[in-house]
This record gives structure tokens, sequence and C-alpha cells, in this order.
């Protein structure tokens, strides 16, 4: 267990048009943000020079030209390109697209190599990553393909987790990717991460309804009696705490989730919205299900902000101390559950 070193904080660079390396340097520019873990940009010297001082930083980098060269107490950068780069905020860029991709390529390496301990990825433009080389939707798909495990966008707050059943597959056809399997998974993996990431012994988790009031008894579709909730009974059957499915649109309003570990949405905007509401700026996007912990911010790349030095760091710091912590509770986990003996000692 890494109980007293420092946790080596991989940051991938993301649109560099948009605020990612302005909340990066915001929250660095504190020194005693380095008290917590050490962190490693992956992008190159000279993109964050211009940063530096297009913020008027007073931030001081430390140019690495491997991951191995890593200096604590240092806020570190990696050199993944060597080239200047042409950087107009606020505009979308293929050329721009192809840097993200080789910051996140090169930071999942790093994880992947346990050459970093947790990975922060700063906000991407979906549209402008796209190529023949990557097709990914986001973040989350790519790191599903790039990592062991069954991946599942699950949004994080102090005071509210969502999950979703499909997340970014339009809306048309989320009712007919729900099956019987999917829903297992996804329960499957938000019991195993409330464990072991997050300490929760016997979690309780609520699954919001597919139609309007459940389907009303079939008026409103039957998915929710013909899918959801025969698959939930057979899971509350192999003791599983789990509820549902509950009908979305009071939800939240009447404060129903906070009798809950976790909520597990069916689609995107139906978790995403009530969550970005409730706790916006400081919420996390944390890709559960994997063997390496990943999180983010949880907003975009705000081009309409970009550049102007007036991004709100909040949710990066959030991010960061979310990834920290989630890595200390899973080595503990681990510790504990091949040493079961010692428990009593804690």
């Amino acid at each position: 267990m890494k109980k007293d070193e420092k946790i080596i904080v991989g940051i991938s660079i993301g649109d560099l048009n948009g605020i990612g390396a302005e909340i990066i340097i915001k929250t660095y520019e504190d020194p005693r943000s380095l008290e917590l873990n050490t962190p490693v940009i992956f992008a190159s010297a000279k993109t964050m020079q211009f940063f530096k001082n297009h913020f008027s930083s007073k931030i001081n980098f430390f140019n690495i030209d491997s991951v191995e060269k890593v200096a604590h107490g240092k806020v570190n950068v990696v050199e993944v390109w060597s080239e200047p780069v042409k950087i107009q905020f606020g505009t979308e860029d293929k050329k721009i697209g192809e840097y993200a991709i080789k910051s996140l390529e090169a930071a999942t390496e790093a994880l992947k190599e346990g050459a970093i301990d947790v990975l922060v990825t700063a906000p991407i433009n979906k549209h402008n990553i796209q190529s023949e080389k990557f097709n990914f939707p986001g973040h989350t798909d790519y790191l599903a393909k790039a990592l062991n495990g069954k991946s599942l966008m699950f949004m994080v707050s102090d005071e509210l987790r969502v999950g979703l059943l499909t997340d970014h597959v339009p809306l048309k056809d989320a009712s007919n990717a729900i099956t019987e399997g999917l829903v297992k998974e996804k329960i499957t993996t938000v019991t195993k991460s409330l464990i072991q990431d997050f300490g929760i012994r016997k979690p309780k988790i609520a699954v919001l309804a597919i139609n309007p009031h459940a389907g009303d008894n079939g008026v409103i579709g039957n998915e929710d009696d013909t899918i959801l909730k025969p698959t939930l009974e057979k899971i509350k059957a192999d003791g599983t705490l789990v509820y549902g499915p509950y009908s979305a649109d009071s939800f939240f309003g009447s404060n129903t989730y906070k009798n809950f570990d976790a909520i597990i949405a069916s689609y995107h905007d139906q978790g995403l919205i009530p969550f970005k509401t409730i706790a916006f700026g400081k919420g996390v996007n944390y890709t559960a299900g994997l063997d390496k912990v990943r999180t983010s911010p949880d907003h975009g790349t705000a081009y309409e902000i970009a550049g102007k030095g007036i991004a709100d760091e909040s949710s990066m710091k959030q991010a960061i101390y979310t990834a920290i912590e989630i890595f200390r509770q899973r080595e503990s986990y681990n510790y504990y559950s091949k040493n079961p003996l010692k428990k009593g000692s804690r």
C-alpha cells in the first residue's frame, strides 16, 4: 500500500482551445496542492509555457521527457509533442483534437504501465477527436477498450452518485439497448464500485424507470414491466439491495435520492440533468468498473469562456481529490481483502 507516498496524478490536457489548461493551472498555482499529490501533465513544455504566459500565471513547470523522471513537489510536464501548436481559444479545430488524443493515449499508456497511479482527464470535444484511428464517442468508451473491466459512467459528488444504463447513445435507441443482461452488468458494476471504491459495505441502489411514470402499467410503454421489474426482482433475490423502477420525474425533487447510496438512470439526460443541477461544479465523472482509476470534471470544453481567465477550477480540483480518495480506498479494500485477519487492527 502507498500509505505514505504521494499519489502520482496523470492529467491529459484535453482540448487546447477550451478551458482545460486554465483549470489545471489554477488548480496547481497553490503550492499546497502539491502536498497531496504529484501531478504529471501530458502535453509539451512550449504549450504549457504559452498558457502560463497567457494567463499571467506564476506556476512553475518541471519539464521531463519521460514519466519515469517525475519529480515530487513539482508540477511535471511530460513531452508528448515538441512542435509549436497554434491555439485559438473557443474554436473547434481538427488538429487540436489530434493533440487531445495524443495526450490521452500517452497518459493512458502510463496508467496501464503503473507509471502514474490515477488518470484525470481535462474536457475534450467529442467531434474534433474523431478519426479512422480514434472513433470513440468519448473518454469512457475509449478507456473501456484500453483498460480491463466493464466501464460505467458514474457521476459522483458528496451527496449524490448517478450511474447510467445507457450513456452516449441516441435517445431513440436507448430503450432497445436496455436488456436483462445490461441491467445485471451495470448493477453489478455499481455495487462493486460502491463497496471497493467508496467503502459502503451494503449499498442501497435505486433504478429509474425507462418510461414516464414507470409505464403506468403498460399505458405508456411496457419496457418497465417486461424488462426492468422482473430483472430487478431477480437481482434482489440474490441479496443485492436494489429498488425500483422509480418514476424519474419526482424522484429528485422529492429528495428520495437521499435514501440511496447510488441511483442508476436508464439514459444519459435522465441522470445527468438532475446530477448537474444538484452538484454542478462539485461533481466528478468517474469511470467505474475498470482496474484503474480515472476521473474528470463534470463539464465540457466551455469554448464560450475559453482564454478569458474566468473558468472555475472547482470541478477539476474535485476530480483530482476524488481520484486520490478512490485510489486510497481501493488499495485499502484490496489489502484487507487479501489479509482478512488484519481487519480488526485497523
